[in-house]
């Protein structure tokens, strides 16, 4: 069992950056290719970002490709989202989420296995 820990949401200006944090209860933390996802207030889930187990090959939504990077540190168990440059589109709730070596690259909620509890992220205009 995976168990995933968000951190690092709260109220941002427009223009202004946040970095989320998700720390990972897992052994194998490298096995895991991990992703983030958001969801806004009566909009479905949808994806943000992923970064592979091997490799650390990442990929993007169209709508932060420029914006966002993420990264992890496998020492720390943690995977992370800078986000830059905000939009008050931005806003939501961010859920970090990881899939045992699955393929590449993930995008779908389906492909995912295990889930935080969301961090809400506000993008002030």
């Amino acid at each position: 069992q995976v168990q995933l820990v968000e951190s690092g949401g709260g109220l941002v200006q427009t223009g202004g950056s946040l970095r989320l944090s998700c720390a990972a209860s897992v052994r194998t933390f490298s096995r895991y290719t991990m992703g983030w996802f958001r969801q806004a207030p009566g909009r479905e889930r949808e994806f943000v970002a992923a970064i592979a187990w091997s490799g650390g090959s990442t990929y993007y939504a169209g709508s932060v490709k420029g914006r966002f990077t993420i990264s992890r540190d496998n020492a720390k168990n943690t995977v992370y989202l800078q986000m830059n440059s905000q939009k008050p589109t931005d806003t939501g709730v961010y859920y970090c989420a990881a899939v045992y070596e699955s393929r590449w690259p993930p995008v779908r909620s389906s492909e995912f296995d295990y889930w935080g509890q969301g961090t809400q992220v506000t993008v002030s205009s």
